[in-house]
């Protein structure tokens, strides 16, 4: 029986490919590498950025950082707002609450951010944590932030009561590695190839079917 639900932002709780990509495309113009279409860059929805910058532009670690700067110069004042909660977000986790579920968010997108993200949104009260990457760059890795979530939770010595929700094989491969469930959406930015790939407890997709999961 789970105790605990844990979220993923981007892609599951919110449909941020906008902003994101946009401020990617920003970022890669200033750094010289220009990418007209922004389809492309939907692969920087989800993953650590420094690292998906490295490699998706082939830039070494300093110009990467340097990138990451010119993306929050547009991110943090217009890309952040360019966003808007999935259709039905705000019911699931008023229903999971009234269930007497733990929620938490847990997400490798600066903790500053998410926070933002979620208070502009009014979704922040449904939380009792949520977490995130830290602004210089640490704990970007989704499986440091789950065990920063544990840690909050007080749950780290009850991993098997706990479930994480994603859309990206980052979450499912993330969550495997800190010992915790996942269950996959496949409305979000991953492929369904790459779900499928990374195993996660099922794949569900739409936010009702996943309500439906929880009975």
């Amino acid at each position: 029986m789970y105790k605990a639900i844990l979220f993923d932002l981007d892609g599951t709780l919110t449909e941020s490919g906008e902003g994101i990509t946009k401020s990617v495309q920003y970022a890669l113009e200033k750094i010289g590498k220009p990418e007209p279409d922004l389809d492309k860059l939907r692969v920087f929805v989800g993953p650590p950025l420094m690292e998906q910058f490295m490699k998706y532009a082939d830039l070494d670690e300093e110009t990467a950082r340097q990138a990451v700067v010119y993306y929050r110069e547009r991110y943090s004042v217009t890309g952040i707002f360019e966003n808007r909660p999935y259709p039905g977000v705000e019911e699931l986790l008023a229903e999971l609450q009234r269930k007497g579920y733990l929620l938490a968010v847990a997400s490798s997108k600066p903790e500053k951010f998410v926070l933002q993200v979620l208070e502009h949104f009014r979704l922040d009260g449904y939380f009792h944590e949520i977490v995130g990457s830290e602004m210089g760059g640490s704990r970007t890795k989704k499986s440091e932030v789950i065990e920063e979530t544990l840690k909050r939770l007080g749950l780290s010595e009850h991993r098997n009561e706990v479930l994480m929700i994603g859309d990206k094989e980052h979450d499912v491969l993330g969550a495997r590695q800190a010992g915790v469930e996942c269950v996959a959406v496949s409305y979000g930015y991953g492929t369904m190839e790459e779900l499928a790939a990374a195993e996660p407890l099922k794949i569900v997709d739409s936010v009702e079917e996943l309500l439906h999961f929880f009975g």
